[in-house]
């Protein structure tokens, strides 16, 4: 490239010959696109080549100095085309699709915007390749040989490049395959073809015979984005694309077209829709594509077969499949979370799913993680042999290099490059060396050396980079200082040194490479937003900062930073610049993206801010806010236009006319009036754009002025700005215009981003929008850019979005280096190839030296917290938190102030308490003022009620929390812990601690109530004829069809019978009525007498039929007998009703939990009704004692029994009083719990102890005023019982003693009497007794409580067991349940399927069954309908009798005669008049056959009745032929409708086996899935234990040590089995002697059906016998018996009687007329005669005029002889003609009349051919004249003939 650059530095493209060659090679190609089209349209249907098309030969290149596209200069212009070299790329475009290609083991290929690279992997060289359109390159792909290398670029029409490897010449060029840009290309397995698809707008997809330069196919892909192309490596006809929601399988079709491209779009059914962004094409033919959400699709036939995850559910990648490979049988997968895993080819390319679910679960065979945050896009494997070398592209930016042999000497991946992701944020170049600064969002900071081509130094922080600045050497010597800001808003002041020039030991940096490292010198905060700007000022003691936060800070520059202050701005902060050398002030221009700008003065380095904040108050703020005047630009532009053709016209206009003056003539008047004018278009309106465009750069120009870019509706401009005088006006309401502005040539949508001046500032680099790079030449202090005219440009970076974020010159402007969002990084040479090489002699860049004592400073502390406190914040925070120590500070003073107020005060009242109470002041004396204490207690109360209302919130959040935790815990316990226990032993017993039932518990019983209310399943088999239906009844329910089957017998013989009864009269009428009431009862008897039969054969079995009764009974024996197999046994049969599902599962568990809650629950209630009788009992015994006491008191000391201790009940047997608290126990909890925690605080230091302490402690606590509480409780209890006891005897002590006083006074007065004493000795007894019983009943209820307790006790443990049982039969249960659960799902799918085939077969049975009713009742219709034609036919012969017209009336009624249908009832016309048209057809041929019958037989015609024939017995004919037509008419509808139910009923009963198969394989399906769950149910452990009594299994008498192969089973089985076997045996018996009487039965049946059949056989010809002496003939007894008399013959005898007197009458009548009309005949004949006469006259006279006539006519000349020859040929032939069509008249009126008659077809006759004219057989010489005359003569002749044949 550099040598082609050389030779075409000497000449200069200009701009217009760059566009004329654009539109030449626009042109080209689309001359191209045609002729590939046309080519294509020509292409053979077997795909091969037109040989009639020129071939390419294989040795053909293209010139690549020719074809690559170059930098564009402005016409007439010195600008050099070789002004800028590409030097080194130092980005790589990680973000690009399939953006990584490898030509051979050592070199790699990528796409870096409009260049191509060619890295090589062990030299780290690159080589370029510029796009040949100048619109960057789409996508890149190697050929299989790996010797071509495909190019497919972007732009207008661009072209696909092939390229020879390794010598890059351009081999061929594919021109036309799409718009604007290609995304995808690939090449087939063998190399021929190349398919590519391209991008917006047309998503095209071609294919291309690229060695010829041909396109073989094209079709549109898809509507949406389309990422990938490829071609089957297995079926070479089959292609596919995915993309966008999308995925297309392709098929090259060869039609008798031609060949055609056929797609298949992928439908995703249940699957979500995703992005595809990998697939790989399986040899088979199916696709296996990845999904968003990290699983595989398994593709088949264009749907969905599988879709493939890992155990468990768990997706294959986390995050988009991107790539697929499979190679040599390993089926590899990358994704985007940095993972590369190898799956088994083999269980994909088979998978299938077992649920309706549609998911595979597959583990993968290898798995290697490249590392954390690696997101792998795309993968190529190394060229070489059996090399598992692979190169994969990451998206964060790197190259790794893979070993993908998953052995034990697999090599570590290994990062081959590393680049920056995404855009770069920030780049600088510093001021003394050849170094280059980037940073971007990936959190990397790297340092370049671009004079070595190579990267020094690469630094990672916890934040993304923002912006970048280079510290002037003015701030820093060496220049050897970066102030970096970060996305958290923090600014680092970071020194590179070369750390070889250290010579103590090595210092901690965050990154090192060996030459140059990072160390952080200051971390600073200032602002809450990404830090988008820093700038240094011009004599660089003031650094300013600008953030997204509308702020910008300023810090004075130094040793360390010290903060200044901040302004705002009215928006985000989008670039800083500080006012150069040349101004007067330094000031500093602010760029908001919000299109505002703001200047202001450098701010005084006053560090000592002694303020609350760092805003600066008095730093004035000028403020810029653009308003776009573009539209008014382009108006002014555009009447400027339009008032230079004016003057152009009116210039013209003078030239014509001075023209004319020099000719010396006149003017004319066009020459003197102005050329019209074209109607004036409206002015270019003006326009405000909204939102506001976007500013994009600035710079200064002279002080208080400054250049503005505007992106948006404003690009195409430089616009002059200046700062406004007034100031006042709000930031937002502000509108300011440019005062000047400059074109800035094709940027309209392309404008500038970024700007940038060399050191001499005579050259303008600008960055495009469009990733372009322009260089304007300046002239020397241009600060107005008069001199921005002509521009060198060239694309740099990708020109779709990749536009140009930075552009800077290096030190000594040799170098240029642009930086864009596409993350690409290049550099370029701005000196001459001779300048350059002597520069270059300086292999690297110098890095700065190290300060000196760096090594021995600290390194500053870094701010790692993105959450940390900017320098504002913090600022503001220690204003705050010194006015709260002041604050606390003067609250202590005043405290301890009242501290000893309250001090002297209570000394005080302690003075006044011990003086003497007369000397004492009262209370209230001691009050100064009463109006003290009442405020201080207002106040108190106020404070009080504001606390209260303070912690209302707290207090009902406790109480809440406090519902909570009851209804969590104590509203959800049923029962509690209660122990009882006895009085006078340890026994005890407590209570089951039970919980409530949960809702989930009720849900479940709910449902299992609803299915066991749903009944049984049904039964999965069933007999297609179910001998348990009842049989079905072949009578029908229809009365038309019952009416017509008895239409036959039940009516009168025939409709003539019942008309003409009335003709009749008297005793005949009678007689006749008598007979047909007779045949009428014999006709219903026979019908009954048949209906009965019918019946009996209906119910006859048929030969395979089975009693119901004895087919339930062998289901029962099949069901409950035979050869019982254990449920472990592999050919075990689940029975229907041992069928377990989850629901009965669930239900069973519903039932256990019930049944043990209740019994609980039960044993419960009964403990605890022990537990109250206790008390009660303690409560009696308690008054007992009290009355012993009493009794005691009057028994002396020595006689008086101890009384027994009174028990208590336990804390344990009421565990309820736990949870009752007072307000006393919650303060005493309070001081225990301070106490407890200021003890705590005290003696614990850890912070991790505090806490578990802390917890132990409340618990402990919490249990330690528990026991406090029972022993308050107790004290209490005891304490008023003692009070009580001491009370009562402290009152009966004063009593003794006063009554013993009394008492022994009395004594000592008197002694007593005998009686007394004996009173008194019986009062002591009595005490005595009742002393013993009330002590006797206290020991036995005692004694009987503890009996009670012990009963309860056992019955407890026995239920503890049965409760142990349940407990084991529940986790049995639920085990199962687990395990059903995972059945489920295929048990449902099956049972599904198999009802469904049920459900199918019974709506097949009914249909069967329905159509077979339908055929049996038109077969019962079709045997009505012959019945009544037989009688029908029967009463016609009757009607007969001996009649000399019985042949021609039997011809009458078997004649067919046309007949139209009746229409039906239903209204439907459509189908009447086509059922009429059918039989008018029908009996117009009927018609037709009766009348060529009658033509041959030659009689009489049958329509009319016939003379001397009975006409009452004519139309009795004529009615009962009709008759027998509608029976006939029936019968043939009910046969053509037996018909087709016969042909359904046969398509039934075909579909119906069919289903009957399906339905067996189903029930085989679900048969074997019951099996293999049988067995996992078999093989979970169900403890059962035993008793030695129950183990029956010995060996040699002893029990075994293993049981593994004993049954168990249930002993009343066993039982039961037994005892069916003497069952069995006795049914067996039984059945034996049944048969035996059977048999015998049957041989009697036998005989006698032999016997009868022979008596049937005796009658039947004794019948025919009698019927021959009888009749002489057999007749048919059935009709005989059904006639009704001959009442055709005595009606016809009655109408001759009559009619004879009548015909008499008549005769004489006509005799008279017959005279009459001789008479008139005689007179006719005479004058007939007359006229006669006169007609022969007349016929002479004609004769003899005939004779002249022709006389004369003999006379004429010769020489018409011969023409009169030729005239009576013509004449004959006219004649002939006339014959003719006499003829064919005659024909035609015989056909009129036929048609008269009929509406038959009649073919017209055949046309009879004329004979050809005489003269043009013959050949003559006559002249025109005279073939003239004679045609005139003959047609003379034919008049004349004519009218005399009409006359005769």
């Amino acid at each position: 490239m550099d040598a082609s650059e050389e030779q075409q530095s000497e000449s200069t493209i200009q701009e217009d010959q760059n566009k004329e060659g654009e539109k030449d090679s626009l042109d080209s190609s689309t001359n191209a696109q045609d002729s590939t089209q046309g080519q294509t349209q020509e292409s053979q249907p077997d795909g091969k080549e037109n040989p009639e098309l020129a071939t390419i030969p294989e040795d053909m290149y293209y010139d690549y100095d020719q074809l690559h596209s170059r930098p564009v200069t402005t016409a007439d212009s010195d600008i050099p085309e070789n002004l800028l070299h590409l030097s080194h790329s130092f980005g790589y475009d990680c973000g690009r699709r399939a953006n990584l290609q490898v030509l051979d083991e050592n070199t790699l290929a990528f796409v870096a915007g409009n260049v191509l690279v060619l890295l090589d992997i062990r030299t780290k060289e690159q080589r370029y390749l510029r796009s040949c359109s100048g619109g960057g390159i789409g996508t890149i792909m190697t050929h299989p040989s790996k010797r071509y290398l495909a190019v497919a670029e972007k732009g207008q029409l661009p072209s696909i490049i092939i390229y020879e490897y390794p010598s890059l010449r351009p081999h061929r060029i594919l021109r036309g395959g799409t718009e604007q840009a290609y995304s995808s290309v690939d090449f087939n397995q063998d190399g021929t073809l190349l398919a590519s698809v391209g991008n917006a707008p047309d998503y095209m997809l071609t294919l291309w015979n690229w060695r010829q330069e041909q396109v073989v196919l094209r079709n549109k892909a898809f509507s949406q984005d389309v990422y990938r192309v490829t071609f089957s490596t297995d079926n070479p006809d089959q292609l596919t694309t995915s993309g966008s929601g999308h995925i297309k399988f392709w098929k090259i079709a060869n039609t008798f077209t031609g060949l055609k491209l056929q797609g298949e779009l992928g439908r995703f059914g249940r699957t979500a829709l995703t992005d595809i962004e990998g697939y790989v094409e399986l040899p088979d033919g199916k696709v296996l594509s990845g999904s968003e959400w990290g699983n595989m699709l398994l593709w088949d036939g264009g749907l969905i077969k599988v879709e493939i995850c890992r155990r468990g559910g768990r997706t294959c990648h986390t995050g988009t499949i991107q790539h697929f490979s499979l190679d040599e049988g390993e089926l590899l997968t990358i994704g985007i979370d940095g993972a590369v895993r190898s799956w088994d080819f083999e269980s994909i390319d088979q998978a299938d799913c077992t649920d309706d679910s549609g998911l595979m679960e597959l583990e993968p065979m290898n798995e290697m993680v490249v590392g954390r945050n690696v997101s792998l896009v795309s993968m190529v494997k190394s060229p070489c042999l059996d090399c598992p070398i692979w190169f994969a592209q990451d998206s964060n930016g790197a190259i790794w290099k893979l070993d993908l042999s998953f052995s034990n000497i697999t090599q570590d991946p290994e990062c081959l490059f590393s680049f920056h992701s995404g855009v770069i944020q920030g780049m600088d170049v510093s001021g003394n060396s050849h170094l280059m600064a980037t940073t971007a969002m990936d959190r990397s900071l790297r340092i370049f050396d671009f004079l070595a081509k190579q990267q020094i130094l690469c630094t990672r922080y916890k934040q993304g980079g923002t912006t970048l600045t280079w510290a002037p050497r003015i701030v820093h010597r060496s220049s050897g200082l970066l102030a970096v800001g970060f996305w958290d808003g923090v600014v680092r002041l970071l020194e590179v040194f070369n750390p070889q020039r250290l010579f103590a030991v090595s210092l901690s940096s965050t990154g090192s490479q060996g030459a140059a490292e990072l160390r952080l010198k200051q971390a600073l905060k200032p602002h809450n937003a990404p830090v988008t700007a820093i700038a240094y000022e011009r004599n660089g003691e003031i650094m300013a900062t600008g953030s997204a936060d509308c702020t910008v800070f300023f810090f004075a520059v130094g040793e360390v930073y010290a903060p200044i202050g901040f302004v705002n701005v009215p928006g985000p902060v989008h670039s800083l610049e500080w006012s150069p050398q040349s101004h007067v002030k330094s000031t500093l221009l602010i760029l908001c993206d919000t299109g505002h700008v703001a200047e202001v003065d450098a701010p005084e380095q006053d560090t000592e801010n002694i303020g609350s904040t760092y805003l600066l108050q008095g730093l004035k703020v000028r403020l810029f806010c653009f308003s776009s005047i573009k539209s008014r630009i382009k108006r002014d532009a555009e009447i400027a236009r339009r008032e230079e053709v004016k003057q152009r016209r009116l210039k013209e206009r003078e030239e014509r006319l001075k023209r004319a003056q020099e000719e010396g003539r006149q003017p004319t008047e066009e020459e003197q009036r102005l050329q019209e004018e074209e109607e004036e278009e409206e002015l270019p309106p003006l326009h405000t754009p909204s939102p506001p465009s976007p500013l994009l750069c600035g710079f200064y120009s002279q002080p208080r002025h400054f250049w503005l870019s505007m992106g948006g509706y404003d690009a195409g401009y430089l616009y002059h700005c200046v700062f406004s005088e007034e100031q006042s006006a709000e930031p937002e309401s502000r509108r300011d215009e440019p005062f000047a502005f400059i074109p800035v040539h094709d940027s309209d949508h392309d404008p500038i981003r970024t700007v940038s001046f060399n050191s001499s500032r005579q050259l303008l680099l600008c960055g495009m929008h469009s990733g372009r790079i322009r260089a304007y030449p300046l002239q020397p202090g241009d600060t107005q850019l008069q001199s921005m005219q002509a521009y060198w440009a060239l694309s740099v970076h990708d020109n779709q979005y990749g536009h140009l974020q930075h552009v800077h010159c290096s030190y000594d402007d040799q170098f240029v280096l642009t930086t864009g969002q596409d993350a690409n990084i290049f550099s370029f040479t701005l000196l001459p190839q001779e300048q350059l090489q002597q520069a270059l002699q300086q292999r690297q860049a110098k890095v700065p030296s190290p300060r000196i004592g760096l090594e021995k400073e600290k390194a500053a502390q870094d701010i790692d917290d993105p959450t940390a406190y900017s320098i504002e914040t913090a600022k503001q925070k220690v204003v705050l938190d010194r006015l709260r120590g002041e604050a606390e500070q003067r609250k202590a003073q005043r405290l301890q102030r009242l501290a000893q107020l309250q001090s002297s005060f209570q000394n005080i009242l302690q003075q006044n308490n011990s003086l003497p109470p007369h000397a004492r002041l009262h209370r209230a004396e001691l009050e100064l003022d009463a109006r003290f204490r009442e405020e201080t207690e207002r106040v108190t109360s106020q404070r009080v009620r504001e606390a209260r209302r303070e912690l209302a919130w707290e207090e009902e959040r406790h109480r809440i929390a406090l519902k909570k935790l009851q209804e969590r815990f104590w509203d959800s316990l049923m029962s509690e812990t209660v122990t009882v226990v006895a009085f006078r032993s340890d026994h005890r017993i407590s209570t089951y601690r039970l919980l409530a039932l949960s809702d989930r518990y009720n849900v479940l019983k709910q449902r299992a109530r609803a299915s066991s209310l749903r009944g049984p399943p049904q039964e999965r088999r069933r007999s297609i004829v179910d001998p348990t239906k009842p049989p079905v009844s072949n009578d029908t329910d229809d009365p038309e069809e019952r009416g017509a089957v008895g239409g036959g017998g039940g009516g009168p013989p025939s409709q003539s019978a019942r008309t003409s009864v009335g003709k009749l009269a008297g005793r005949q009428a009678e007689k006749l009525l008598k007979v047909a009431e007779k045949a009428e009862k014999a006709r219903a008897k026979i019908l009954k007498r048949k209906k009965e039969w019918a019946e009996l054969y209906a119910s006859k079995p048929s030969e395979n039929c089975e009693d119901a009764a004895d087919v339930l009974a062998i289901r029962a024996a099949t069901e409950n007998m035979g050869d019982f197999k254990l449920k472990t046994a592999k050919d075990f049969t689940v029975p229907e009703h041992l069928r377990m599902n989850v629901d009965r599962k669930r239900a069973q568990l519903v039932t256990l939990e019930e049944k043990i809650y209740e019994q609980k629950m039960e044993m419960n209630s009964r403990v605890i009704a022990l537990r109250d009788s206790k008390g009660a009992l303690l409560a009696s015994m308690r008054s007992q004692l009290q009355h012993l006491r009493e009794i005691q008191e009057r028994l002396p000391p020595a006689l008086r029994c101890p009384p027994p201790p009174l028990p208590a009940l336990l804390p344990e047997e009421t565990p309820e009083k736990k949870l009752r608290y007072t307000r006393a126990t919650l303060r005493r909890y309070g001081a225990l719990l301070r106490a407890r925690r200021e003890q705590q605080g005290r003696s614990l230091v850890a912070e991790g102890e505090e806490g578990e302490e802390g917890q132990r402690g409340e618990s402990d606590l919490l249990a330690e005023l528990e026991m406090e509480g029972q022993d308050e409780g107790e004290e209490e209890e005891g304490e008023e019982r003692k009070e009580r006891s001491e009370g009562g005897r402290e009152e009966e002590g004063e009593e003794r003693e006063e009554r013993s006083e009394g008492e022994r006074q009395e004594e000592e007065e008197q002694d007593m009497t005998p009686m007394e004493e004996e009173m008194e000795r019986v009062e002591e007894i009595r005490n005595l007794h009742l002393q013993d019983t009330l002590l006797q009943e206290m020991e036995d209820a005692l004694w009987r409580f503890d009996a009670e307790l012990c009963v309860l006790r056992h019955e407890k443990l026995a239920l503890d067991l049965q409760m142990k049982m349940a407990d084991l039969r529940h986790v049995t249960l639920f085990q199962e349940l687990l395990l059903l659960k995972e059945f489920e799902k295929r048990e449902n799918t099956l049972q599904g399927r198999l009802n469904a085939r049920m459900q199918e077969q019974d709506e097949l049975e009914e249909k069967l069954e329905e159509c077979k009713k339908q055929l049996d009742a038109k077969r019962r219709v079709m045997v009505g309908l012959q019945e009544r034609e037989k009688a029908n036919a029967a009463t016609f012969h009757a009607s007969l009798g001996d009649n000399k017209f019985a042949e021609f009336l039997t011809r009458v009624f078997r004649k067919k005669i046309k007949r139209v249908k009746k229409k039906e009832k239903t209204g439907e016309h459509e189908e009447g008049e086509a059922s009429s048209e059918d039989s008018d057809e029908e009996s117009d041929w009927d018609e037709d056959e009766g009348d060529e019958g009658s033509e041959n037989g030659g009689g009489p015609d049958d329509s009319v009745c016939p003379p001397n024939c009975d006409p009452e017995l004519f139309r009795n004919t004529v009615q009962l032929r009709e008759l027998r037509l509608d029976v006939e008419e029936q019968l043939a509808e009910e046969k053509k409708m037996a018909d087709g139910l016969k042909k359904e009923c046969d398509a039934l009963a075909k579909k119906a086996k069919i289903v009957q198969s399906t339905l067996q394989a189903a029930e085989g399906e679900l048969e074997l899935f019951n099996r293999e769950k049988q067995q996992k149910l078999n093989e979970l452990d169900v403890v059962v234990p035993l008793r030695l009594h129950q183990i029956e299994f010995l060996v040699n008498g002893a029990v075994p040590r293993r049981l593994s192969s004993a049954l168990v089973l249930n002993a009343r089985a066993l039982v039961r089995l037994q005892g069916r076997i003497r069952q069995l045996q006795q049914e067996k018996g039984h059945q034996r002697e049944l048969y035996r009487h059977a048999r015998q039965q049957h041989v009697t049946l036998l005989h006698e059906h032999h016997d009868m059949e022979a008596k049937i056989h005796e009658l039947e010809s004794r019948c025919e016998v009698l019927m021959l002496k009888k009749f002489g003939k057999l007749v048919d007894l059935e009709a005989l018996q059904t006639l009704s008399g001959n009442r055709n013959l005595e009606e016809m005898r009655q109408e001759s009687r009559v009619r004879e007197a009548t015909y008499t009458q008549e005769l004489k009548a006509w005799e008279a007329k017959v005279c009459r009309a001789r008479q008139a005949l005689t007179e006719a004949t005479r004058e007939h005669t007359e006229r006669l006469q006169r007609m022969n006259s007349l016929l002479c006279e004609r004769k003899e005029l005939e004779d002249k006539l022709n006389s004369r006519q003999k006379k004429m000349g010769a020489q018409f002889q011969s023409g009169r020859r030729a005239d009576m040929q013509d004449l004959a032939r006219l004649q002939e003609l006339v014959e003719a069509q006499s003829r064919e008249a005659a024909l035609m009126q015989q056909e009129i009349s036929v048609l008269s008659r009929k509406s038959g077809h009649v073919l017209p006759p055949p046309q009879t051919p004329l004979p050809p004219p005489a003269h043009l057989q013959a050949t003559h010489s006559l002249t025109h004249t005279t073939r003239l005359r004679r045609a005139h003569h003959a047609t003379r002749q034919l008049h004349t003939h004519t009218q005399l044949s009409s006359g005769k």
